[in-house]
């Protein structure tokens, strides 16, 4: 009971006070020598006034990736929307080395859409890449993604995540007391969507693979239970029911099982529940708490925090194997928690206090065979890491003046961006996986 009057306790100092939370990227570190890149306004015929700008939604994405610099409308000596009318000098002029051109056209009285676009290496004179993409005028901002996708990887050689979405829960104080919300939004804070409202704490967001389905934990019994919701319907189910405390859901690699942290056997362990045939199985034994479990990319073993030793660390352990399998993996700490392997397995994102003295917690990355540390984050109360599907960008909560809100950092630290809210805190954020 201790331990699950601790988790209640936690959730409500995590109930934050906000209207609806609007966000909105703000760059606030880039690289030092960013890739010059122009983007012509695309001509737009038979569309009407109010259409989402698409090239200005590929010029911010870009701007966002904090690895290029986008050259300012006011700065074009020419607007082509075709490649008959590029110039390639007048791009080189400008100190442009990548160009993209394209056009917007639709149907009076018809809400389909055509966007061509062609891509260009302006110093090579090389057409890099163009295509037609169609769709409801309702989706220019996601072919707008979609385009910013295909720059991104043109030039860096990296899946772009622009088309990827994200969860994170808010709260909203009103007389009758504090309600909480989870909320889907595009990557960049746009379209936010209510997914759940309740009175009652909602916490660990965690997407399917498939990206279909999201599970968390609900207090809407008055006690922590685990649910699982369709997003495209809304229909949700409860998929656990134990006594104590039942949280900290993730998905497997592979979708079928959900890793947890039950105490229904007295202290927190974590444990595996198949989500075809309900079996569930123990995967830690110990009398201190263990919890925050994550998977290895293979599927194959698990990742948690484990305060087993007197502070909280990262260990990881077989699924198949018990005791034997495993291993402790971080001892520079004073405490490490919330781990999360990089796609490669090898690197893992976590949050770190250095020692006793220091109340600051710190995002990090560190390599479990060289035990190579970077500290990414030098804010003093960052959590809750999650990682964009192309493992370029970590996205994770912090305070800033006070108030929560959501940051980002590259892998390699160089690059930053927020999306605070309008008023009230945000936690708890979850990054897609690719969504097409």
């Amino acid at each position: 009971m201790k331990a699950y009057r601790l988790l209640l306790a936690l959730a409500l100092l995590g109930a934050f006070t906000v209207v609806r939370a609007e966000l909105s990227i703000q760059i606030t570190q880039g690289v030092d020598d960013p890739i010059p890149i122009a983007v012509a306004p695309f001509r737009a015929s038979g569309i009407g006034v109010g259409a989402e700008d698409v090239a200005r939604v590929v010029a911010e994405n870009l701007e966002q990736a904090g690895v290029f610099q986008v050259l300012g409308r006011d700065s074009l000596l020419s607007m082509p929307s075709e490649q008959s009318e590029v110039f390639f000098r007048d791009w080189r002029m400008l100190a442009q080395d990548y160009l993209l051109v394209g056009q917007v056209s639709g149907e009076r009285g018809s809400q389909l859409v055509r966007v061509q676009y062609e891509f260009f290496d302006v110093n090579r004179e090389l057409l890099l890449a163009g295509e037609v993409l169609g769709g409801n005028i309702s989706q220019l901002r996601d072919i707008g993604h979609e385009i910013a996708n295909v720059v991104y990887e043109q030039v860096t050689g990296v899946r772009g995540a622009f088309t990827t979405q994200i969860l994170y829960v808010v709260a909203e104080e009103a007389d009758d007391g504090t309600s909480f919300r989870l909320e889907k939004a595009d990557y960049d804070g746009r379209r936010a969507q209510t997914l759940l409202r309740s009175q009652e704490p909602i916490m660990s967001p965690s997407w399917s693979p498939d990206g279909s389905e999201v599970a968390y934990v609900s207090f809407e019994t008055e006690l922590p239970r685990i649910y699982i919701q369709n997003i495209a319907t809304g229909q949700r189910r409860q998929v656990t029911n134990y006594p104590g405390i039942n949280s900290s859901p993730v998905w497997s690699p592979d979708g079928t099982k959900l890793a947890m942290v039950l105490s229904k056997d007295g202290s927190p362990d974590i444990y595996v529940q198949d989500l075809r045939s309900n079996e569930l199985r123990k995967i830690t034994d110990h009398p201190a708490i263990d919890t925050e479990p994550s998977w290895a990319p293979d599927g194959k073993s698990i990742v948690f925090m484990s305060d087993r030793t007197g502070q909280p660390q990262i260990y990881q352990t077989g699924l198949d194997a018990g005791a034997l399998s495993l291993e402790r993996l971080t001892y520079d700490c004073f405490q490490c928690a919330k781990a999360r392997f990089l796609p490669d397995g090898v690197n893992l994102v976590h949050v770190r206090r250095e020692t006793r003295q220091s109340p600051s917690y710190q995002i990090a990355i560190i390599n479990i065979e060289t035990l190579r540390l970077i500290t990414l984050t030098d804010t003093a109360l960052d959590e809750s890491p999650s990682l964009a599907p192309n493992g370029s960008m970590i996205l994770y909560a912090t305070k800033f003046e006070g108030r929560g809100v959501l940051d980002a950092v590259s892998i390699d630290g160089r690059v930053k961006f927020r999306l605070p809210s309008t008023r009230g805190d945000v936690r708890e954020p979850a990054w897609s996986p690719f969504l097409n």
